[in-house]
């Protein structure tokens, strides 16, 4: 009979746990978690604090109780482990009820500790009124907070999903957002010029956005007749000082600046750690150790296109690597296959989702690349409901390989990302995005989806038919270069338009194309792209030298602001 010690049962431990007894019934499986809730939907936490989950035990996807009733897993939470005996493969552990310190032998030990949010060493930061939101007794503490102090200010630190959805959350409940972000953009996973409608968004709905500033430090009101000190447990109003020099006041303040592989347990046992900090797993997901599995946010992944070490936070890695762990213990030789780092987030009224790498990476890495924007209903645009799409494709210049893919908008995200998710895993290129046959009815799509238009700009690319450029061309345009914008005056006057660009509707173009120089390459643009590309095939078939703004005017609007 093997024994299986599982550290960690949310995501990856609680799967591990599960997948095991499936595998076996005679197994002895220990599930051990430093928390008092197992398998809790951690996704969740901001959508119950702002009143979209209204049932806390919604969250609860099982309780150790019910966990034992189905799989026969003795269960055992707010057991924390202390240290690893790989020689003697034991464990110490401590049970935090009765602070009693015993251990357990295991055949095969599974980590999976999660990460731990990181807050930084601002002075003042600890208070009363400063929280974190990682697991559900964050979240109690959260709402207590609210429910006690009835903030009517609160500010949020950090851009990414959880600092996203906090901000929504707390607007949602009546409550003065501020959010703050280090960088120039939120949401990392999305390059600047596709992050820029969620900003709009976030600005729209009421929240005060502050991007490019830091906090650095969290104050206490000053009296009359006392010196400004650093907050603590008895302030009720918060100071924040920011790098650029403003304070800001608020009542209420969530860290979410992001999460670290939580690697106490694995650095104590003499594990080997990864470049970037998180547990060194092989493809099997065994550790220096081969007895020692690792799983979940603490581990670093292989990322999909290059196979480069990478952390991906994300359940659905977590969820599979569990199961995967529990196949290799009980004889299995699987292989992880990379993780693309597939996400979608909600912002209000817009959804925001990304898979494979974006092209910031690229360029940190140094590949070559190519991208193309398509703008498109999210289904037929006769049809009522029918909402823009923005997606941004990111492939490899000659083969056309998916590198990776970007979209924003109201309707039809989640699809639209979810099928390129699959065409890279399948290794398709951007020429096999134009034979997928995708569902149609006026409802639900178009006869040529977002996805297969995204797959003819990009061809038309690799195979010369179109030249492409992009909005930091335009911004450079040389004398050797004109810039014509074919939409209709109407647009230019209701929407703007470039400057310098000289305008020639694209119905006039065959009467007019002899206003415009030979010697002159001529940059084409139009709303979205699909005018301008009508255009730049009249133009080369004249003998013209043409490229075409991919994306139109709507990307070099989103560009600009962006940059």
């Amino acid at each position: 009979m093997r024994k299986i010690v599982i550290v960690g049962g949310v995501a990856g431990g609680a799967s591990a746990a599960a997948r095991a007894r499936r595998l076996s019934e005679d197994a002895e499986i220990i599930m051990l978690e430093r928390g008092p809730f197992i398998s809790f939907a951690n996704c969740g936490l901001p959508y119950h604090i702002g009143g979209d989950i209204e049932q806390r035990d919604a969250l609860l996807l099982q309780t150790p109780e019910s966990f034992k009733a189905r799989f026969n897993v003795d269960v055992r939470v707010q057991h924390e482990v202390l240290s690893i005996d790989r020689q003697q493969k034991t464990v110490t552990i401590r049970d935090l009820i009765n602070q009693q310190d015993y251990q357990e032998s295991y055949d095969a030990l599974v980590l999976s500790p999660g990460a731990a949010p990181i807050v930084p060493p601002i002075p003042g930061i600890q208070n009363a009124r400063t929280f974190s939101l990682r697991n559900v007794p964050d979240m109690d503490k959260i709402i207590a907070s609210i429910d006690n102090n009835k903030p009517k200010h609160a500010t949020v630190v950090g851009g990414g999903f959880i600092g996203i959805e906090m901000a929504e959350a707390l607007i949602q409940r009546g409550i003065n957002t501020s959010l703050i972000e280090l960088a120039p953009q939120i949401m990392a996973p999305v390059d600047p010029e596709m992050a820029s409608p969620l900003h709009q968004e976030l600005r729209h709905h009421g929240v005060d956005l502050r991007l490019g500033v830091a906090l650095e430090a969290v104050f206490a009101p000053a009296g009359e007749e006392t010196k400004e000190e650093l907050a603590n447990e008895d302030s009720e109003i918060l100071q924040l000082r920011l790098s650029n020099g403003e304070v800001l006041e608020t009542e209420l303040l969530i860290m979410a600046i992001g999460v670290k592989p939580e690697t106490t347990l694995a650095k104590l046992a003499g594990l080997e750690l990864g470049e970037l900090g998180g547990i060194k797993v092989n493809a099997k997901l065994q550790t220096s150790d081969p007895a020692i599995y690792a799983v979940g946010d603490a581990i670093e992944d292989p990322e999909f296109v290059t196979g480069d070490a990478a952390l991906i936070p994300l359940a659905g890695p977590a969820n599979r690597q569990g199961r995967m762990a529990a196949n290799n213990i009980f004889g299995a030789n699987e292989q992880y296959q990379r993780s693309q780092g597939t996400a979608i987030c909600k912002i209000f009224d817009v959804a925001v989702a990304s898979t494979g790498l974006n092209e910031k990476t690229l360029q940190r890495k140094g590949l070559d690349y190519n991208k193309v924007y398509v703008h498109a209903a999210s289904h037929a645009s006769y049809y009522p409901g029918a909402h823009p799409v923005t997606l941004k494709l990111l492939f490899h210049p000659e083969s056309g390989v998916i590198y990776g893919a970007q979209a924003t908008g109201k309707d039809g995200i989640d699809k639209r990302i979810d099928v390129l998710a699959v065409a890279q895993r399948a290794g398709m290129s951007v020429f096999d995005l134009q034979h997928l046959e995708l569902t149609y009815a006026p409802p639900f799509g178009s006869a040529k989806d977002v996805i297969n238009q995204a797959g003819f700009v990009a061809a038309n690319s690799i195979s010369g038919n179109t030249r492409l450029c992009h909005s930091d061309e335009i911004n450079q345009a040389s004398e050797q270069q004109l810039i014509l914008d074919v939409r209709n005056p109407g647009e230019l006057e209701k929407l703007g338009a470039i400057p310098g660009a000289v305008n020639i509707p694209v119905d006039q173009l065959r009467e007019r194309i002899n206003e415009l120089p030979k010697d002159k390459e001529i940059l084409v643009y139009c709303m979205v792209g699909l005018r301008g590309n009508v255009a730049y095939r009249q133009l080369v078939n004249h003998g013209f030298k043409a490229k075409n703004l991919t994306g139109g005017y709507k990307t070099w609007l989103a560009y600009q602001a962006s940059h």
